[in-house]
Protein backbone atom coordinates (compact mmCIF):
# COMPACT_ATOMS: atom_id res chain seq x y z
CA UNK A 1 0.00 0.00 0.00
CA UNK A 2 1.16 3.64 -1.10
CA UNK A 3 0.33 4.49 2.59
CA UNK A 4 1.56 1.78 4.61
CA UNK A 5 5.08 1.64 5.77
CA UNK A 6 8.35 1.90 3.82
CA UNK A 7 11.42 1.72 4.55
CA UNK A 8 13.14 5.08 2.92
CA UNK A 9 16.33 3.39 3.01
CA UNK A 10 17.39 3.37 -0.98
CA UNK A 11 18.95 7.26 -1.13
CA UNK A 12 21.20 5.43 1.73
CA UNK A 13 21.66 2.56 -0.09
CA UNK A 14 22.36 4.54 -3.82
CA UNK A 15 24.91 6.90 -1.90
CA UNK A 16 26.68 4.41 -0.61
CA UNK A 17 25.44 5.10 3.34
CA UNK A 18 24.35 1.72 3.94
CA UNK A 19 25.24 -1.52 1.52
CA UNK A 20 22.67 -4.26 0.86
CA UNK A 21 24.26 -6.41 3.56
CA UNK A 22 23.87 -3.68 6.76
CA UNK A 23 19.76 -3.52 5.36
CA UNK A 24 19.33 -7.30 5.60
CA UNK A 25 21.22 -7.60 8.41
CA UNK A 26 19.35 -5.43 10.34
CA UNK A 27 15.96 -7.08 9.24
CA UNK A 28 17.39 -10.57 10.07
CA UNK A 29 18.44 -9.26 13.34
CA UNK A 30 14.81 -8.98 14.06
CA UNK A 31 12.98 -11.19 12.00
CA UNK A 32 14.38 -15.27 10.32
CA UNK A 33 13.59 -14.70 6.82
CA UNK A 34 13.57 -17.27 3.95
CA UNK A 35 15.42 -16.70 1.14
CA UNK A 36 12.45 -16.17 -1.24
CA UNK A 37 10.75 -13.51 1.08
CA UNK A 38 9.66 -10.41 -0.58
CA UNK A 39 12.26 -8.32 0.99
CA UNK A 40 15.21 -10.13 0.36
CA UNK A 41 13.77 -10.27 -3.35
CA UNK A 42 13.32 -6.65 -3.80
CA UNK A 43 17.27 -6.12 -2.27
CA UNK A 44 17.89 -8.91 -5.18
CA UNK A 45 16.17 -6.78 -8.08
CA UNK A 46 18.75 -4.26 -7.23
CA UNK A 47 21.24 -6.66 -7.27
CA UNK A 48 20.48 -8.13 -10.48
CA UNK A 49 19.58 -4.49 -12.31
CA UNK A 50 23.54 -3.68 -11.01
CA UNK A 51 24.34 -7.54 -12.85
CA UNK A 52 22.60 -6.65 -15.93
CA UNK A 53 24.50 -2.86 -16.35
CA UNK A 54 28.04 -4.63 -15.38
CA UNK A 55 27.29 -7.19 -18.43
CA UNK A 56 25.71 -4.40 -20.96
CA UNK A 57 27.11 -1.15 -19.42
CA UNK A 58 25.90 1.76 -21.86
CA UNK A 59 23.57 -0.66 -23.52
CA UNK A 60 21.01 -0.36 -20.85
CA UNK A 61 20.46 3.52 -21.79
CA UNK A 62 18.68 1.71 -25.05
CA UNK A 63 15.80 -0.70 -25.46
CA UNK A 64 17.30 -3.99 -25.27
CA UNK A 65 14.57 -5.10 -27.74
CA UNK A 66 11.41 -4.40 -28.98
CA UNK A 67 8.64 -3.72 -27.00
CA UNK A 68 4.75 -3.74 -28.12
CA UNK A 69 5.92 -1.00 -30.85
CA UNK A 70 8.80 -0.39 -32.53
CA UNK A 71 11.07 2.45 -31.13
CA UNK A 72 10.26 4.82 -33.78
CA UNK A 73 6.41 4.81 -32.96
CA UNK A 74 7.37 6.53 -29.24
CA UNK A 75 7.60 10.41 -29.25
CA UNK A 76 11.12 11.54 -27.71
CA UNK A 77 10.26 14.33 -25.39
CA UNK A 78 8.17 14.34 -22.14
CA UNK A 79 4.40 16.45 -22.44
CA UNK A 80 4.06 19.89 -20.61
CA UNK A 81 1.10 18.90 -18.70
CA UNK A 82 2.63 15.46 -17.09
CA UNK A 83 5.63 17.28 -16.32
CA UNK A 84 2.80 19.97 -14.71
CA UNK A 85 0.88 17.35 -12.84
CA UNK A 86 -1.96 18.46 -14.94
CA UNK A 87 -3.07 15.56 -16.86
CA UNK A 88 -6.55 15.38 -15.24
CA UNK A 89 -6.12 11.83 -14.68
CA UNK A 90 -5.42 11.71 -10.81
CA UNK A 91 -3.13 8.80 -10.32
CA UNK A 92 -0.70 10.46 -12.70
CA UNK A 93 -0.65 14.03 -11.18
CA UNK A 94 -0.76 13.21 -7.61
CA UNK A 95 2.58 11.01 -7.91
CA UNK A 96 4.40 13.71 -10.64
CA UNK A 97 3.24 16.33 -7.22
CA UNK A 98 4.71 13.60 -4.52
CA UNK A 99 7.88 13.08 -6.50
CA UNK A 100 8.46 16.97 -6.55
CA UNK A 101 7.72 17.33 -2.79
CA UNK A 102 9.48 14.38 -1.22
CA UNK A 103 11.95 13.22 -3.98
CA UNK A 104 10.78 9.94 -3.74
CA UNK A 105 7.97 7.68 -5.13
CA UNK A 106 6.42 3.90 -3.83
CA UNK A 107 7.72 1.51 -6.25
CA UNK A 108 3.52 1.17 -7.12
CA UNK A 109 3.46 5.23 -8.26
CA UNK A 110 6.60 4.73 -10.21
CA UNK A 111 5.75 1.67 -12.18
CA UNK A 112 1.70 3.45 -12.77
CA UNK A 113 3.87 6.53 -13.93
CA UNK A 114 5.99 4.44 -16.45
CA UNK A 115 2.98 2.80 -17.72
CA UNK A 116 0.83 5.39 -17.88
CA UNK A 117 3.96 7.32 -20.02
CA UNK A 118 4.55 4.57 -22.09
CA UNK A 119 1.36 2.44 -23.23
CA UNK A 120 -1.13 5.19 -23.02
CA UNK A 121 0.74 8.62 -24.21
CA UNK A 122 3.22 6.64 -26.34
CA UNK A 123 5.75 8.58 -25.15
CA UNK A 124 9.75 6.54 -25.49
CA UNK A 125 10.50 4.69 -22.12
CA UNK A 126 13.87 6.50 -22.08
CA UNK A 127 12.20 10.32 -22.33
CA UNK A 128 10.51 9.20 -18.99
CA UNK A 129 13.48 7.72 -17.34
CA UNK A 130 15.90 10.43 -17.75
CA UNK A 131 13.11 13.00 -16.28
CA UNK A 132 12.79 10.81 -12.95
CA UNK A 133 15.72 9.90 -12.36
CA UNK A 134 16.98 13.67 -11.92
CA UNK A 135 14.10 14.45 -9.57
CA UNK A 136 14.61 10.82 -7.18
CA UNK A 137 16.79 10.84 -4.13
CA UNK A 138 17.86 7.37 -4.70
CA UNK A 139 17.98 7.43 -8.94
CA UNK A 140 20.33 4.93 -9.92
CA UNK A 141 20.91 4.61 -13.47
CA UNK A 142 20.73 0.82 -13.44
CA UNK A 143 17.67 0.29 -11.00
CA UNK A 144 15.54 3.43 -12.56
CA UNK A 145 16.43 2.66 -15.99
CA UNK A 146 16.06 -1.42 -16.30
CA UNK A 147 12.63 -0.70 -14.15
CA UNK A 148 11.34 1.59 -16.96
CA UNK A 149 12.28 -1.23 -19.48
CA UNK A 150 10.35 -3.83 -17.30
CA UNK A 151 7.50 -1.87 -17.67
CA UNK A 152 8.08 -0.84 -21.50
CA UNK A 153 8.03 -4.33 -22.46
CA UNK A 154 11.40 -3.43 -24.11
CA UNK A 155 13.68 -5.50 -21.00
CA UNK A 156 10.52 -8.06 -20.34
CA UNK A 157 8.78 -9.93 -22.24
CA UNK A 158 4.76 -8.22 -21.95
CA UNK A 159 4.59 -4.59 -20.86
CA UNK A 160 3.58 -3.50 -17.80
CA UNK A 161 -0.26 -2.60 -17.60
CA UNK A 162 -2.29 -0.98 -14.64
CA UNK A 163 -5.77 0.14 -14.44
CA UNK A 164 -8.01 2.05 -12.30
CA UNK A 165 -8.82 -1.25 -9.92
CA UNK A 166 -5.10 -1.57 -9.46
CA UNK A 167 -5.06 1.64 -8.00
CA UNK A 168 -7.93 1.56 -5.16
CA UNK A 169 -6.34 -1.68 -4.54
CA UNK A 170 -3.06 0.17 -3.27
CA UNK A 171 -3.13 3.76 -2.79
CA UNK A 172 -5.22 5.83 -1.07
CA UNK A 173 -8.45 8.08 -2.78
CA UNK A 174 -7.06 11.20 -3.82
CA UNK A 175 -5.37 8.25 -6.10
CA UNK A 176 -8.35 7.01 -7.56
CA UNK A 177 -9.13 7.66 -11.24
CA UNK A 178 -12.39 6.75 -11.58
CA UNK A 179 -13.86 7.56 -15.49
CA UNK A 180 -10.64 8.21 -16.97
CA UNK A 181 -8.51 6.64 -19.50
CA UNK A 182 -6.80 4.10 -17.11
CA UNK A 183 -10.72 3.34 -16.21
CA UNK A 184 -10.67 -0.19 -18.63
CA UNK A 185 -9.99 -3.40 -18.43
CA UNK A 186 -6.41 -5.15 -19.16
CA UNK A 187 -7.84 -6.32 -22.31
CA UNK A 188 -8.58 -2.96 -23.64
CA UNK A 189 -5.30 -1.48 -22.14
CA UNK A 190 -3.63 -4.26 -23.73
CA UNK A 191 -4.80 -3.13 -27.20
CA UNK A 192 -3.86 0.32 -26.69
CA UNK A 193 -0.95 0.27 -25.37
CA UNK A 194 0.02 -1.76 -29.07
CA UNK A 195 -1.73 0.62 -31.10
CA UNK A 196 0.52 3.86 -32.50
CA UNK A 197 -0.19 7.02 -30.95
CA UNK A 198 -2.32 9.77 -33.09
CA UNK A 199 -0.25 11.77 -35.38
CA UNK A 200 -2.24 15.32 -33.84
CA UNK A 201 -0.11 16.24 -30.66
CA UNK A 202 -2.63 15.43 -27.80
CA UNK A 203 -3.76 18.65 -26.55
CA UNK A 204 -5.96 17.50 -23.80
CA UNK A 205 -4.80 19.10 -20.60
CA UNK A 206 -3.41 22.29 -22.49
CA UNK A 207 -6.04 24.57 -20.63
CA UNK A 208 -6.09 22.58 -17.22
CA UNK A 209 -5.28 24.05 -13.94
CA UNK A 210 -4.12 23.25 -11.14
CA UNK A 211 -0.46 22.75 -12.61
CA UNK A 212 2.73 22.67 -10.63
CA UNK A 213 6.01 24.55 -11.25
CA UNK A 214 8.62 21.06 -12.16
CA UNK A 215 11.91 22.13 -9.64
CA UNK A 216 14.82 22.63 -12.20
CA UNK A 217 17.30 20.32 -12.67
CA UNK A 218 21.14 21.40 -12.02
CA UNK A 219 24.51 20.46 -12.54
CA UNK A 220 25.55 22.53 -9.89
CA UNK A 221 26.44 21.46 -6.08
CA UNK A 222 24.68 23.47 -2.94
CA UNK A 223 26.69 26.48 -2.41
CA UNK A 224 27.79 25.83 1.53
CA UNK A 225 29.90 22.61 -0.18
CA UNK A 226 32.22 25.38 -0.79
CA UNK A 227 33.36 22.49 -3.65
CA UNK A 228 36.90 24.08 -5.47
CA UNK A 229 38.38 23.90 -8.89
CA UNK A 230 40.99 21.10 -8.59
CA UNK A 231 44.55 21.76 -6.88
CA UNK A 232 47.07 19.63 -7.58
CA UNK A 233 49.02 21.42 -4.84
CA UNK A 234 46.69 19.86 -2.59
CA UNK A 235 47.41 16.83 -3.44
CA UNK A 236 50.90 16.97 -4.01
CA UNK A 237 52.50 13.83 -2.80
CA UNK A 238 49.72 12.95 0.05
CA UNK A 239 48.08 9.93 0.44
CA UNK A 240 44.27 10.21 -1.16
CA UNK A 241 41.02 8.79 -0.72
CA UNK A 242 38.25 9.89 -3.30
CA UNK A 243 34.77 10.17 -1.64
CA UNK A 244 32.42 10.12 -4.58
CA UNK A 245 28.21 10.94 -4.50
CA UNK A 246 28.27 6.82 -4.40
CA UNK A 247 30.51 6.19 -1.52
CA UNK A 248 29.46 8.46 0.89
CA UNK A 249 29.75 6.04 3.69
CA UNK A 250 32.83 5.65 6.30
CA UNK A 251 35.91 5.17 4.61
CA UNK A 252 38.38 1.78 5.16
CA UNK A 253 40.14 1.53 8.25
CA UNK A 254 43.42 0.82 6.87
CA UNK A 255 44.21 4.09 5.22
CA UNK A 256 47.71 5.79 5.54
CA UNK A 257 47.55 8.33 8.97
CA UNK A 258 47.17 12.13 7.19
CA UNK A 259 45.34 10.75 4.46
CA UNK A 260 43.54 13.84 2.64
CA UNK A 261 39.54 12.66 1.86
CA UNK A 262 39.33 14.42 -1.18
CA UNK A 263 35.55 14.99 -2.43
CA UNK A 264 35.08 14.97 -6.27
CA UNK A 265 32.42 16.52 -8.86
CA UNK A 266 32.43 15.11 -11.97
CA UNK A 267 31.27 18.18 -14.32
CA UNK A 268 31.40 15.61 -17.36
CA UNK A 269 28.18 13.29 -15.42
CA UNK A 270 26.29 15.78 -13.74
CA UNK A 271 26.13 18.15 -16.96
CA UNK A 272 24.68 15.10 -18.62
CA UNK A 273 22.60 13.94 -15.63
CA UNK A 274 21.80 17.18 -13.65
CA UNK A 275 19.63 16.32 -10.06
CA UNK A 276 17.57 18.27 -8.57
CA UNK A 277 18.36 20.80 -6.06
CA UNK A 278 16.39 18.64 -3.04
CA UNK A 279 19.22 15.86 -4.26
CA UNK A 280 21.98 17.99 -4.10
CA UNK A 281 21.39 18.96 -0.57
CA UNK A 282 21.03 15.33 0.50
CA UNK A 283 24.52 14.84 -0.83
CA UNK A 284 26.14 17.74 -0.23
CA UNK A 285 25.40 17.51 3.20
CA UNK A 286 26.98 14.13 4.03
CA UNK A 287 29.63 14.97 1.37
CA UNK A 288 30.88 17.86 3.54
CA UNK A 289 31.09 15.71 6.94
CA UNK A 290 33.08 12.84 4.97
CA UNK A 291 35.75 14.94 3.23
CA UNK A 292 38.49 17.27 4.32
CA UNK A 293 38.22 19.25 1.01
CA UNK A 294 35.75 18.92 -2.45
CA UNK A 295 36.71 19.56 -6.02
CA UNK A 296 34.29 20.37 -8.61
CA UNK A 297 35.86 20.20 -12.03
CA UNK A 298 35.60 18.35 -15.49
CA UNK A 299 37.33 15.16 -15.68
CA UNK A 300 40.54 16.05 -17.04
CA UNK A 301 41.21 18.72 -14.58
CA UNK A 302 40.51 16.09 -11.68
CA UNK A 303 42.93 13.51 -13.20
CA UNK A 304 46.02 15.95 -13.83
CA UNK A 305 45.41 17.45 -10.27
CA UNK A 306 45.31 13.87 -8.74
CA UNK A 307 48.49 12.69 -10.72
CA UNK A 308 51.00 14.24 -8.33
CA UNK A 309 49.59 12.40 -5.08
CA UNK A 310 51.68 9.35 -3.33
CA UNK A 311 48.59 7.12 -3.44
CA UNK A 312 44.76 7.52 -4.86
CA UNK A 313 41.90 4.84 -3.64
CA UNK A 314 38.42 5.04 -3.94
CA UNK A 315 35.48 2.82 -4.58
CA UNK A 316 34.43 1.64 -7.88
CA UNK A 317 31.29 3.14 -9.23
CA UNK A 318 29.86 2.50 -12.47
CA UNK A 319 28.58 5.40 -12.64
CA UNK A 320 31.70 6.98 -13.19
CA UNK A 321 33.08 4.10 -14.72
CA UNK A 322 34.75 5.97 -17.55
CA UNK A 323 37.22 7.98 -15.36
CA UNK A 324 37.81 6.82 -11.69
CA UNK A 325 39.48 3.74 -12.96
CA UNK A 326 41.84 6.17 -14.85
CA UNK A 327 42.92 8.15 -11.44
CA UNK A 328 42.75 5.88 -8.29
CA UNK A 329 42.82 2.44 -7.25
CA UNK A 330 39.44 1.12 -6.91
CA UNK A 331 38.21 -1.31 -4.16
CA UNK A 332 34.99 -3.23 -5.22
CA UNK A 333 32.37 -2.67 -3.39
CA UNK A 334 31.06 -5.86 -1.64
CA UNK A 335 28.23 -7.63 -2.95
CA UNK A 336 25.52 -9.70 -0.72
CA UNK A 337 24.12 -11.88 -3.51
CA UNK A 338 27.25 -14.53 -4.40
CA UNK A 339 28.21 -13.68 -7.85
CA UNK A 340 27.02 -14.88 -11.48
CA UNK A 341 29.51 -14.73 -14.04
CA UNK A 342 27.54 -15.60 -16.80
CA UNK A 343 24.91 -12.84 -18.01
CA UNK A 344 20.96 -13.21 -17.10
CA UNK A 345 18.89 -10.88 -19.35
CA UNK A 346 15.84 -12.20 -16.35
CA UNK A 347 15.96 -11.75 -12.77
CA UNK A 348 14.42 -15.53 -12.25
CA UNK A 349 16.99 -16.96 -13.99
CA UNK A 350 19.65 -14.48 -12.38
CA UNK A 351 17.56 -15.18 -8.98
CA UNK A 352 17.92 -19.15 -9.24
CA UNK A 353 21.85 -18.86 -9.78
CA UNK A 354 22.52 -16.33 -7.36
CA UNK A 355 20.54 -18.52 -4.35
CA UNK A 356 21.35 -21.76 -5.35
CA UNK A 357 21.81 -23.76 -2.17
CA UNK A 358 20.67 -21.17 -0.05
CA UNK A 359 17.42 -21.34 1.81
CA UNK A 360 17.44 -18.37 4.39
CA UNK A 361 18.53 -14.86 4.69
CA UNK A 362 20.73 -16.09 7.35
CA UNK A 363 22.61 -18.89 4.52
CA UNK A 364 22.99 -15.42 2.94
CA UNK A 365 24.61 -13.21 5.02
CA UNK A 366 26.54 -16.19 6.24
CA UNK A 367 28.28 -16.35 2.42
CA UNK A 368 31.72 -15.28 2.06
CA UNK A 369 32.00 -11.40 1.25
CA UNK A 370 32.92 -11.27 -2.46
CA UNK A 371 33.55 -7.93 -3.88
CA UNK A 372 31.68 -7.02 -7.26
CA UNK A 373 33.57 -6.85 -10.08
Amino acid sequence: MLDGAVSGLSPYITHGLLSLEDVLDAVHARHALPIEHKWVQELGWRAFFHHVWQHRRDGILKSLHDGPLHDNAYAKHLPDDVRQGCTGVPVIDTAVKTLYRTGYLHNHARMWLASYLVHVRKIHWRAGADWLYGHLLDGDLASNHLSWQWVAGTGSHKPYLFNNDNVKRYAPAPWHSPGSVIDASYEALDDLARRPRPVAEDKRAATLAHRTDEPALTAQPPAGLSATLPDASSVQDRDVWLVHPWNLGEPPHDLPANTLKLGILVNNFHQAWPWSSRRWEFVGARLGEATDLCWQGDATAIGASLAGARSVRSIHEPHLAAWLPRWARCEAAASLFPPVDTRCDSFSRWWSRSTRGLHSAADLLNQPVRPLA
